[in-house]
C-alpha cells in the first residue's frame, strides 16, 4: 500500500506560480511512475504530467507544456509540480498518483492522494 499526501495548493492570481508537493510512504518510491492529474468541478479528472522512476522521463498535457514542470526527489520520496504562468482555467483539485508504468490514463494509476485545491483568480 502506498500513501500519497499532496500539499502546496492555494489561491494565486493569474500569471502567478505555485509548487505542489506529493510525499509518498513507500520504500519503493523510486520504482513508480508518478503523475499529476486535476479535476475541475463538474469535469472529468484530466492528466497533467508524469515522470518515470527510471531516467525520469517526463510527459505533459498540451495545455500545460512550457508552463508546468514535474520533478522528483527519490531520496525524499517526493514528487513536485512547479506551475508558472497560471491561468484561471488551471483552477482545479490537483491529485498525485503512482503507477507501475508511464501512462496518461487515470485508470492505470494504482494509488492516489487526497488532492490539493488550486484556485487561480483573474
Amino acid at each position: 500500500q502506498v500513501q500519497l499526501v499532496e500539499s502546496g495548493g492555494g489561491l494565486v492570481q493569474a500569471g502567478g506560480s505555485l509548487r505542489l508537493s506529493c510525499a509518498a510512504s513507500t520504500r519503493t518510491f523510486s520504482t513508480y511512475t508518478m503523475g499529476w492529474f486535476r479535476q475541475a468541478p463538474g469535469k472529468e479528472r484530466d492528466f497533467v504530467a508524469a515522470i518515470t522512476g527510471n531516467y525520469a522521463v517526463t510527459r505533459y498535457a498540451d495545455s500545460v507544456k512550457g508552463r508546468f514542470a514535474i520533478s522528483r526527489d527519490d531520496s525524499k520520496k517526493t514528487v513536485y509540480l512547479q506551475m508558472h504562468s497560471l491561468k484561471p482555467e488551471d483552477t482545479a483539485d490537483y491529485y498525485c498518483a503512482a503507477a507501475p508504468v508511464l501512462s496518461t490514463v487515470p485508470g492505470r494509476y494504482d494509488y492516489w492522494g487526497q488532492g490539493t485545491q488550486v484556485t487561480v483568480s483573474s
